[in-house]
């Protein structure tokens, strides 16, 4: 399930960020195909819709894109990426939660999801889909995109105490869900 990030990727998506605030296209371009894959995985486990990802990473960075430039320090670049798609995924949960309100018949709204893969991930996607809102967004951020608690709370606009919080509780459920740990009655 961890996806991490090692410090070497992180020197050079550094050094691709500098290169692209020198004017250097081929790579952003470089940068671009790096991240949208990782963007990608983190916005679908936030939305658990694969079209609306698609659109939130889309949005997410043509910002990125737009503000680079002035991102003083590229060692940031993770957590201000981030950022900028957790905002825009908490946007879709709440245009998608005021949709949802306003259907009169009562009707679900039918998820696209991307085809599991064993028995894992289906078990993997159940225990996440039992988290919170806020445990689940913090658990995507540490597991699947690496970022470490303070990038976290930078990325999400929490205090490190909630960060930290929010991700020990998401990490007990999850273990509990996937029968590797205690359960919510601290057995």
């Amino acid at each position: 399930m961890a996806l991490g990030y090692s410090n070497t990727e992180r020197v050079y998506d550094e050094l691709l960020l500098r290169r692209v605030q020198a004017g250097d296209r081929r790579a952003g371009e470089r940068l671009a195909a790096r991240w949208y894959p990782r963007l990608m995985r983190t916005a679908y486990r936030l939305l658990r819709d694969e079209e609306q990802a698609r659109v939130v990473v889309q949005d997410s960075w043509t910002g990125i894109c737009a503000g680079w430039r002035k991102l003083r320090d590229p060692s940031r670049f993770p957590a201000w990426a981030y950022t900028i798609l957790h905002r825009k995924c908490a946007d879709q949960i709440r245009t998608s939660q005021r949709l949802r309100g306003l259907t009169s018949s009562g009707a679900e709204m039918t998820e696209a999801s991307i085809g599991p893969r064993g028995e894992d991930k289906v078990s993997i996607d159940q225990a996440f889909d039992q988290l919170s809102e806020a445990q689940r967004s913090a658990a995507t951020l540490y597991f699947g995109a690496g970022l470490t608690v303070k990038e976290i709370a930078q990325a999400t606009g929490i205090p490190v105490g909630t960060a930290k919080s929010r991700l020990f509780h998401a990490r007990r459920h999850l273990m509990a869900a996937l029968g590797d740990g205690p359960n919510d009655e601290g057995e």
